[in-house]
């Protein structure tokens, strides 16, 4: 688990880096940005005018969109929008799924899937391993997977698909439990952490509110560090969690913060509401 502190005399880079995890390029600015839109379109000028505020140029924006395009994650229409599409699409609803954390009645079962067969090659033990995360899934030892039986059974079809045709799935009862989830995750690490990211949305929830676009900035690495520390909660059932969990804390002060952010972003876009006169992204090289 990724823990987060704050030196002392440290550059803005370098305290941005420890809090919010890490830089983001072109495309994962591009990304972030559709990935916290809903529907995840946006127009050019507007991708382009965001990029402003992370220090990108127009050129690094429009090359990254015209690779996401190419690689399709994303889609461009004739008015010059950009929308999710394909794997980037399939990440918005896991995204979507850890921010609602809708919970299925725990039993006491345990999901657990093992590997079948015989060798496999690197890309299909790669494969599986994505998906596995991806169905929140922790592996016990090579091969077996397992968590907390409270998740939809349906969850992200395509993922469960590669699980099915490499593995068998069984229901099982472990004793303690609890011993074993507290072996599996590192929650106290989990929960410190969303504690430290709550701190930061709080001091910057009244410069937001200000209307200080300086805040924009360190506000969408906030966000994005936010979105990606909520994928990683792994949705057990409240039996097995720490008293102290911040989970929904988090879910909760997340949300409060999004509002003011977006509300800003919002009127900082809309003093650029005409599209710049520039030339289309050029096709990838």
């Amino acid at each position: 688990m990724r823990r987060y502190s704050i030196g002392q005399g440290e550059s803005r880079e370098q305290e941005e880096s420890q809090i919010y995890g890490r830089s983001l390029s072109a495309r994962s600015a591009m990304a972030s940005m559709l990935l916290g839109t809903e529907p995840p379109v946006l127009p050019s000028y507007a991708l382009v005018r965001a990029g402003e505020f992370l220090g990108l140029s127009e050129g690094a924006v429009r090359t990254a969109l015209s690779r996401m395009v190419a690689s399709v994650e994303v889609i461009r229409s004739p008015q010059g929008d950009y929308q999710l599409t394909g794997v980037l699409a399939e990440r918005q609803q896991r995204q979507i799924a850890s921010l609602s954390a809708e919970l299925q009645v725990w039993s006491g079962n345990w999901e657990m899937w093992v590997v079948t067969g015989g060798a496999r090659e690197s890309a299909e033990r790669a494969e599986l391993r994505s998906c596995a995360v991806e169905m929140r899934l922790v592996e016990l030892r090579d091969g077996v997977w397992l968590r907390p039986d409270n998740l939809d059974a349906g969850r992200f079809p395509t993922a469960a698909a590669v699980l099915r045709e490499q593995t068998q799935r069984f229901v099982t009862q472990p004793d303690r439990d609890d011993l074993l989830a507290a072996r599996l995750w590192d929650l106290e690490g989990w929960s410190a952490a969303a504690e430290r990211l709550r701190a930061q949305m709080t001091r910057w929830i009244p410069t937001l509110r200000a209307g200080d676009t300086e805040a924009l900035r360190p506000g969408f690495l906030l966000a994005a560090a936010v979105l990606r520390h909520c994928n990683a909660d792994p949705l057990l059932p409240r039996e097995l969690l720490p008293r102290e969990w911040q989970g929904q804390r988090l879910r909760r002060d997340y949300d409060q913060f999004d509002a003011v952010y977006r509300n800003l972003l919002s009127c900082w876009l809309r003093d650029s509401s005409q599209p710049p006169a520039s030339r289309e992204p050029d096709a990838e090289r």
